[in-house]
């Protein structure tokens, strides 16, 4: 059966893979709308117990018996065709469809606003739904992480307005007709779905051509490849001059050109209080604006942000201080715990560009101490085509650590591995598995340290860990200070020390 020919959501909804970010987002807002929904995954999670709470029926391990009386079957972009759930549907004529068009059909009725890039949508779809939320406009929102600030990665409201993480992967984002696209930059990423560059802006330049007419595309102008994937301009006509325009209305921002619509100046950090900048409104001062978050690239985030909300009709005052307020995506630049005079964070970034702007976002909030790295290779495909970034995007961790690669959907043989990433990096040293790269970094680490896990896999789990040892060894140094000096005395970092 065509997976895109209903248009109604029936009552009774299965989803397959539910404690994905993305499908559990969908689950939420069904639950919130009074749909009866199940799902099943491999695993466990928060995620899971979190959307069980609120009434969905969450099977572990997929089976054809876990379908029961489900009138429409939605599954992950991860799950293939040979899952026993989606192959039990199509046997009995249940109709399935991809998360990406369920998302779409959740659309329905509401104006888009989409948030698509390589780097920044999930913190920039946040900010948004942040600011909306905190206007008082109700707004419906799906995001690639959780808020930190609603603790929660998707919320169904009763407002106009609906916030998407409008990903590339799987070419889900062009199932969406958003009314505001914001398109933070564009960088080689899922070549293995893409197979080449070019592709991938092709797809991007899809996405902005299904802007309604009457919308408008927020472009960073920074990004090349973003400006070379917006719609073509009509034809110059008698009635408006020589000038060329665009099909629908394009707002630009930057940090590199004062031509932007849009334009940060005199950023300053405020150490562990963030960042201020002035903000510039095609050449006339806008505002300032205190932002709680990490490293310039998100002040370009903020300014996507900004934009969004003039367009939507946000006041200025409201604008200013959600920025303020904001404190972001778990999993971004996270606080995790501190020990033995050591504060542990965690960083989601797993492309070379991300990596290189958290770790130099470090250095600002952190300046003066050491900054250690644990990095989980995301993919085999990723670590091959990206390898030549890879080598020099840990340039700001003085000392680093790679474990094993988070293989997500792919097979070693399809790229390379984490020991093999690990020669080409001068100051790395391999460290195995999650769990044992924890005990071999707490080992490492001394009193002034900054630790970063980074990766978008479960290399979260380290932080934890780490945390749990120090206390450990902390609780056991304190009955015992004559050990602690002793092993003060000969502490040598297995890798660069600066």
């Amino acid at each position: 059966m065509n997976d895109t020919a209903i248009r109604a959501i029936p009552q009774r909804v299965h989803l397959v893979g539910v404690g994905g970010i993305h499908m559990s987002a969908i689950a939420k807002v069904l639950r919130s709308r009074g749909h009866t929904v199940t799902g099943s995954d491999l695993h466990l999670s928060p995620m899971t117990e979190t959307i069980e709470r609120l009434g969905v029926t969450v099977h572990k391990g997929h089976a054809a018996d876990n379908v029961d009386d489900a009138e429409l079957v939605v599954y992950t972009s991860a799950a293939h065709e040979d899952n026993p759930e989606i192959a039990e549907a199509r046997r009995r004529g249940i109709p399935t469809m991809k998360r990406a068009d369920m998302v779409a059909r959740l659309q329905e009725g509401k104006q888009v606003i989409a948030v698509a890039g390589t780097h920044g949508k999930t913190t920039t779809s946040s900010l948004i739904a942040y600011m909306l939320k905190r206007a008082g406009k109700d707004p419906t929102f799906m995001i690639g992480g959780v808020i930190r600030d609603f603790d929660t990665n998707a919320m169904s409201g009763e407002g106009p307005h609906f916030v998407v993480e409008a990903d590339e992967y799987d070419r889900a984002f062009l199932a969406y007709r958003p009314h505001i696209a914001v398109v933070t930059n564009i960088e080689p990423d899922h070549l293995d779905i893409y197979g080449s560059f070019e592709e991938l802006q092709r797809a991007f330049a899809q996405f902005l051509s299904q802007v309604d007419t009457s919308g408008h595309i927020v472009a960073c102008t920074d990004s090349p490849p973003v400006q070379a994937c917006l719609p073509p301009r009509q034809a110059p006509s008698p009635t408006v001059g020589d000038d060329m325009l665009y099909p629908v209305h394009v707002v630009s921002y930057s940090l590199l050109s004062a031509k932007a619509d849009w334009i940060a100046e005199n950023i300053e950090s405020k150490g562990v209080d963030g960042l201020s900048f002035v903000v510039r409104f095609q050449k006339h001062f806008w505002g300032e604006v205190i932002t709680q978050l990490p490293g310039v690239h998100n002040v370009a985030n903020a300014l996507a942000a900004i934009a969004v909300g003039e367009i939507v009709g946000l006041s200025k005052a409201d604008i200013i201080a959600s920025i303020g307020e904001f404190r972001g995506a778990a999993r971004r630049f996270e606080f995790v715990g501190e020990a033995n005079g050591i504060t542990i964070m965690d960083s989601y970034a797993h492309h070379p560009t991300e990596v290189r702007a958290d770790l130099a976002a470090a250095r600002l909030r952190f300046p003066g101490r050491r900054i250690v790295a644990l990095f989980q290779p995301h993919t085999y495909t990723r670590t091959a085509y990206l390898l030549d970034e890879f080598r020099t995007c840990f340039g700001d961790a003085d000392v680093l650590f790679i474990a094993d690669t988070y293989a997500a959907r792919e097979e070693p043989e399809a790229g390379m591995d984490a020991p093999a990433l690990t020669d080409e990096i001068p100051h790395a040293t391999y460290a195995g598995s999650v769990l044992d790269a924890a005990k071999v970094v707490a080992g490492a680490l001394r009193p002034g340290d900054v630790f970063f896990t980074v990766g978008a896999g479960d290399v979260e789990l380290a932080g934890p860990e780490v945390l749990r040892l120090l206390r450990e060894s902390e609780s056991d140094s304190s009955a015992h200070p004559e050990a602690l000096e002793g092993r003060r005395s000969d502490e040598r970092s297995p890798t660069k020390d600066t």
